[in-house]
């Protein structure tokens, strides 16, 4: 599958025990399967490159899984 760029924002999910999202600036949704620990950190803005995932089963109803491929904060 081919990588996605994005700008986005950190957003901790508060649903089904709690997970680490990114939200996109268009406002699509995605979940890394393993956040690195540097991202995370709520409303912190910025660009990633991901790699769409598959995933046998999950109890996340929230994102399109992906797997972060690199990244760097956005700073004002």
């Amino acid at each position: 599958m081919k990588n996605i760029r994005i700008k986005g924002t950190i957003k901790h999910v508060k649903l089904e025990g709690g997970f680490w999202g990114i939200v996109a600036d268009d406002g699509r949704e995605y979940r890394p399967v393993q956040m690195p620990e540097q991202l995370k950190h709520d409303g912190e803005s910025v660009e990633v490159t991901l790699k769409p995932v598959e995933e046998e089963m999950s109890i996340h109803m929230w994102g399109q899984p992906v797997k972060v491929v690199s990244f760097h904060t956005l700073h004002p």
